[in-house]
């Protein structure tokens, strides 16, 4: 038999749940810049957070074999104006971790994609990353997992 809450009591529940949450949310993206500047750092000691998101984006956009991203699509995924985008790009080229190739597809285009260095820069630091992630999430049980994944989803796709 369940007990019926009544619905001042519900809504109080419901605010001190939504703030909990959001509190948690908030540790978390911390935690998330941070975390971001020392994976900058692992692929180049110069890098900083913002060029750890580029960097990661330019290769999620050509990691199924693509000839590479254009510069625009970029900005739009990550939501940043593309001046900014422009000058983390112009850091990361200087770093040598991506380059300009020409559009296969519209000779006036230029798309980015990662240099032979950045590659395996990048593809190191995701294998640490990944072992870490290992580590911690490896002290879960299976079902937490799941749940885990199926809400983080569920938040990035309304967040969205």
């Amino acid at each position: 038999m369940s007990v019926q809450m009544p619905e001042a009591g519900r809504s109080e529940h419901g605010e001190r749940l939504v703030a909990d949450i959001e509190q948690e949310l908030s540790a978390l993206f911390r935690r998330s810049r941070s975390a971001s500047l020392r994976l900058a750092r692992r692929v180049h000691p110069e890098m900083d957070a913002a060029g750890y998101a580029l960097i990661s984006q330019i290769e999620l956009g050509t990691a199924s074999g693509g000839a590479g991203v254009r510069a625009s699509d970029v900005a739009q995924v990550l939501g940043l104006d593309k001046s900014t985008v422009s000058r983390g790009i112009t850091q990361l080229e200087n770093l040598g971790l991506i380059e300009r190739v020409g559009d296969p597809d519209d000779g006036r285009a230029r798309l980015l994609r990662l240099t032979s260095t950045g590659a395996e820069r990048f593809d190191a630091m995701r294998a640490q990353r990944q072992t870490e992630f290992r580590a911690i999430l490896g002290r879960w049980n299976p079902t937490d997992l799941a749940d885990l994944g199926r809400l983080l989803a569920r938040l990035n796709t309304d967040l969205g």
